[in-house]
């Protein structure tokens, strides 16, 4: 399947629903924002922010040479969010990063990415991206003390993913809270106390029945109010 079939929405905006109706459960009103030329000046006009999963971040970004493996990059979101996640974390916006918004996160911070995680040796598929019914179901294991375990009430849970790619070198001020049994970081937050939750899974996709993924939705709006 080419790059252009594996992320059709390329040049669209486009968010999947079930990102919309795990926000309003929590009692969130979400909005899907294009790109702004001030993102600090339109964090002051919302309360909180999610970065979705999507296609893959440029690979020129973390200095190195794009791979065949890499799909759907487009520059302008790229520049977006990592403008819109700085500013977050400058201006302690609470955040939820998912999936490819983990894979901003980290490059924003000035981290680097695994390109193809099934070139590494014992890592098997997580799931594939694009694909319709591509996910792949598998445990995490979370730091007893991570607020991402608080969270969840949990330290071990069962995610949903599809993605083929994964975090490398990590960015400055992040601290890895969560591994999958092969290795692959899962969760990671910040070193300062301000409220972050980043997963490389979709805790949209199982949020409607399992609390323990919809409670990561429902702390982002409690942290509006902290």
């Amino acid at each position: 399947m080419g790059k252009l079939e594996r992320w059709p929405y390329t040049g669209a905006m486009a968010v999947a629903r079930a990102y919309i109706d795990a926000v309003k459960r929590a009692g969130g009103q979400p909005i899907v924002v294009d790109d702004v030329a001030d993102p600090k000046a339109f964090l002051e006009r919302v309360d909180a922010v999610v970065l979705t999963g999507g296609p893959d971040v440029d690979p020129a970004l973390y200095g190195e040479e794009r791979q065949d493996t890499v799909y759907g990059v487009s520059r302008r979101a790229d520049d977006f969010e990592i403008g819109m996640t700085e500013a977050a974390i400058a201006g302690g916006v609470p955040l939820l990063a998912i999936c490819r918004g983990i894979q901003v996160l980290n490059v924003a911070c000035g981290g680097s990415l695994y390109q193809h995680i099934l070139n590494a040796p014992g890592v098997a598929a997580h799931g594939s991206p694009g694909v319709p019914g591509g996910a792949r179901l598998h445990e995490v294991t979370l730091d007893n003390d991570s607020m991402t375990a608080r969270v969840m009430g949990a330290t071990r849970v069962t995610v949903s993913c599809h993605h083929h790619q994964s975090l490398d070198r990590l960015g400055e001020g992040l601290r890895v809270v969560g591994r999958a049994a092969d290795g692959i970081v899962e969760a990671v937050e910040l070193d300062d106390d301000a409220f972050m939750l980043a997963v490389q899974w979709h805790p949209e996709d199982t949020a409607a029945t399992d609390p323990a993924q919809q409670d990561l939705f429902n702390a982002l709006v409690r942290a509006v109010n902290l």
